[in-house]
């Protein structure tokens, strides 16, 4: 690409010199010149230092003619809000950034090249966010009186001290920051009593904090309600002696360290919940309660006047909005919605008129236009951005790169002239590192973008805290995205920039384990990886509570069983992704007794498919060792944990097409081929469940398909065959 004359193109111009300049070939000592006070950019340039780690480095802060890097910040014409130009001539690297993040983000880049490349190797680049917004969908356990959709959970109730970290938020929006991320967005149920004091409703903010020792049920209710029952309540610990004074303080400090590092903060709730409230005032759940309405509507309010760096809020109405007990309609539940949330921020709005807010609204259970409609006076607020919110995949990301939802509801065509956040949903990979590029880029290109504001990547039935499941890990409460580090980079980095080419990660993974093959590496995580949405396209449980793929299992009630398990009925009879070009087992064995074909991907194909990313996964692993690397076997043992699920799956789709076809035709043949695969399937099982129990805890408490027993599971794998033997 050609890059035009900054000087003839340039509109506006601040310009902030970073120079770093080469003394004597003797003492090969370099001075970096640094010129700005902006604290993003003093964190790039620590980025930028250690890629230079070899070389003896000064810091001064004048400008050197002789400078053979420069950074500065200039609003050219080809350059877009966080975007950066990288110009190398032959001795002389500039890069430019559009404003103080883009100036981090190239900074970053260079630091990234020159740490795989050398500065020879660097390479004149641009680039500007292809999604503006990018952020972290992240549960948030606050406390055991305000809980998060994903508290009645071993992730809940283990991360809540970690919310109150200030370590702990450091380093997770150092590293987000890292992998582009500019927003992070926390979900609750009901926050307010944990975050502040609301004028008039004083009494209702809680001081401390506290998680419960009782017994947990293994499931609760799946609209979040049932959290507050004296067997959790009665049994709280206090895990923080903290006054709301001191709260309030530490996620000013929180949000600000986000701001240094171009990371927004934006609060979700769900609704209605009165949780920590305790009933004071005469606040309950309740739709036509006014007082409750008036308690949400300051309570929205006094969120901004508290919190200067809060960018924005947005809700759900959904889940529990109910007036004695009984379902409301949309049209209900819009004019409360409006009543609380739209008139709290049309309030904090109009007292900071100089301020710019967001306010986000989801499209769940609920309509587009009627939410335009009813938020007209939002919509039109000088100083507010109204955005949608869609849940663009819903649970399952890891499915098919194509998803059919947004269609469904005419969503794009209903917004036009508006814009969205889209939802990608992974309740999928809580144990095992996941890496795929391939399908990520793929992914990231099809969502709908004329319409895109940006996306959010997170779950529902996980919270992405601090690692609880590893044995004798190097480092013990590691961050879940620091563990999780590939594929987290990849989604922001690849929002950022899905042109972002297969080259660059084999690169950083030879950088990360210089003492292996990358190229086998690579590809034998994309390939296991890629396990993942073969499975979940074809056997699909849209929701989270309606499939979880590392323990074959979902909420009983849509197993169709007592347990949970999915077996060979529920594989069966579980219809695919709809846009996965997958074709189901009842209409394969309808075509195969009519003698007909298809187009379409055939279940016996799925489960080649499945074979062919695990064998060649296994077959690459062969070539690879650790070395003593201790997150190198971490991932190496992740990886082939992985090829066996896919094995698994692979024989169970084959035996579960069989057996459908034996009990259509009465072919003896096809029974004894479905035994023979499940008995296969049971050993890769076996095989799977050895090796992720070599380096993970397992029973695992999730809060949506309740304990997930990889030993227990193992017995139902085994029914499987019996159910196969079985002469119907």
């Amino acid at each position: 690409m050609k890059v035009k004359v900054a000087h003839r193109l340039c509109i506006f111009s601040l310009t902030v010199f970073i120079v770093i300049t080469s003394c004597s070939k003797e003492n090969n000592k370099f001075t970096i010149s640094l010129l700005s006070d902006s604290a993003q950019v003093l964190f790039a340039m620590e980025d930028l230092k250690t890629a230079l780690s070899e070389e003896e480095t000064n810091v001064i802060q004048e400008e050197n003619d002789d400078s053979k890097i420069v950074l500065k910040i200039e609003k050219i014409i080809d350059l877009k809000p966080e975007g950066y130009l990288i110009k190398k001539d032959s001795d002389k690297i500039t890069v430019t950034g559009f404003d103080e993040p883009g100036l981090m983000y190239g900074t970053f880049e260079l630091s990234e090249q020159l740490k795989l490349y050398g500065f020879d190797g660097v390479k004149s680049d641009i680039s500007n966010p292809y999604m503006e917004m990018r952020g972290p969908k992240f549960n948030i356990p606050l406390d055991v009186r305000t809980p998060s959709y994903s508290d009645a959970s071993d992730a809940g109730q283990k991360n809540i001290p970690h919310m109150w970290d200030l370590e702990f938020w450091q380093e997770y929006i150092d590293t987000m920051a890292r992998y582009r991320y500019n927003y992070i967005s926390l979900w609750s149920l009901h926050p307010f009593p944990s975050l502040v004091k609301v004028p008039g409703y004083e009494d209702v903010a809680i001081d401390n904090v506290q998680r419960s020792t009782g017994n947990w049920e293994n499931i609760y209710n799946l609209n979040g309600v049932g959290m507050d029952t004296p067997e959790i309540l009665d049994n709280a610990e206090v895990v923080m002696e903290i006054n709301i004074n001191e709260k309030i303080e530490f996620w000013k400090k929180v949000m600000a360290y986000g701001k240094s590092r171009n990371i927004d903060f934006h609060l979700f709730t769900w609704n209605i919940f009165d949780y920590g409230t305790d009933g004071k005032y005469g606040i309950n759940d309740e739709m036509d309660n006014e007082i409750t309405k008036d308690y949400f509507r300051k309570s929205v309010k006094q969120l901004f006047v508290t919190y200067p760096d809060l960018a924005g809020i947005g809700l759900t109405t959904g889940e529990n909005m109910r007036i004695k007990g009984e379902r409301t309609d949309t049209k209900s539940r819009e004019n409360w919605a409006y009543e609380t949330y739209a008139k709290g921020i049309l309030d904090a709005a109009k007292e900071m008129p100089n301020r710019q807010f967001k306010f986000i609204h989801r499209q769940h259970q609920t309509g587009a236009k009627e939410i335009a409609e009813k938020f007209k006076e939002v919509l039109d607020a000088d100083n507010i951005e109204f955005l949608y919110c869609f849940k663009y995949a819903k649970a399952h990301v890891y499915s098919a790169t194509k998803q059919p939802y947004h269609e469904k509801d005419n969503f794009v065509e209903d917004i036009k002239g508006m814009k969205t956040i889209w939802g990608l949903r992974n309740d999928d990979t809580f144990y095992f590192r996941w890496g795929a590029p391939d399908f990520t880029r793929e992914f990231i290109k099809n969502i709908p973008y004329d319409v895109a504001r940006g996306i959010y990547f997170g779950s529902d039935q996980w919270i992405w805290g601090r690692d609880f499941l590893t044995k004798n890990p190097d480092q013990k409460n590691q961050l879940e995205v620091v563990k999780h580090w590939y594929q987290w980079m990849l989604w922001g980095r690849l929002s950022f920039n899905p042109e972002l080419p297969n080259e660059r990660f084999r690169a950083i993974l030879a950088n990360r384990f210089p003492d292996v093959d990358a190229d086998r590496l690579f590809s034998a995580w994309q390939n296991a990886s890629m396990v993942y949405p073969t499975t979940t396209g074809f056997h699909w449980g849209s929701l989270d509570f309606q499939w979880y793929i590392e323990g074959c299992i979902s909420h009983p009630r849509f197993a169709q069983n007592e347990t949970g398990f999915h077996d060979v009925n529920r594989f069966i009879n579980l219809g695919v992704h709809p846009k996965s070009g997958n074709q189901s087992i009842p209409d394969y064995v309808n075509m195969t007794v009519a003698d007909s074909t298809t187009t379409l991907t055939t279940p016996l194909q799925v489960s080649e498919k499945l074979h062919q990313y695990s064998n060649d996964a296994i077959s690459d692993l062969k070539m690879l060792n650790s070395g003593g690397n201790n997150e190198l076997q971490y991932t190496l043992n992740d990886i082939e944990s992985v090829s066996f699920l896919g094995k698994y799956y692979a024989h169970k789709i084959a035996g579960s097409t069989n057996l459908a076809l034996y009990r259509k035709t009465k072919d003896k043949q096809y029974q004894n081929k479905a035994v023979a695969e499940l008995k296969s399937a049971l050993d890769f099982w076996r095989k799977y469940v050895a090796k992720a129990l070599d380096q993970n805890n397992n029973p695992l408490w999730t809060n949506r398909v309740g304990i997930v027993d990889w030993n227990k599971i193992t017995y139902w794998v085994e029914d499987d065959i019996d159910l196969a033997k079985q002469d119907l």
